[in-house]
């Protein structure tokens, strides 16, 4: 089974409220949130990788100004940026998670031009974490 470390969920705990409220604000799963930030950034709100994602859940900057986000290194603005994202992503594909964390991951464009989950290792395994990481949420 996929899980977290215990470490990453230490650091995630200091961000419940926050993302208790983005999950009731974008009616999203509260474990799903976490799941993509663990996967994400390990609950590193600092975390910049090396394509310039940033922040708790990688916002790339047009992702996060399109989601009205102003500072992507504020823990708040940074999940709810995201999770209005995923939401969006969800939405766009008819409450399918394995293509709205695709597109999350890998961008909506990889996902239509492929017609699914795109053939690249990383966001198969993008996919594959977050859900072993929400699948172990659930049954804390």
């Amino acid at each position: 089974t996929i899980k977290p470390s215990n470490q990453s969920l230490k650091r995630l705990e200091k961000f419940d409220a926050i993302i208790e409220d983005a999950a009731n604000k974008y009616g999203l799963d509260k474990n799903l949130i976490k799941s993509v930030v663990l996967t994400e950034s390990a609950g590193n709100e600092r975390a910049l990788s090396t394509a310039k994602a940033k922040g708790l859940m990688q916002l790339m900057d047009g992702t996060a100004s399109d989601m009205g986000v102003k500072n992507v290194w504020d823990p708040r603005e940074n999940i709810n940026g995201g999770t209005k994202y995923l939401s969006q992503m969800l939405r766009q594909y008819n409450g399918d998670l394995n293509l709205a964390l695709a597109s999350y991951n890998a961008g909506p464009g990889n996902v239509n031009k492929y017609n699914g989950v795109p053939p690249f290792e990383e966001t198969r395994n993008y996919i594959q974490r977050v859900l072993g990481y929400y699948n172990h949420l659930n049954q804390m």
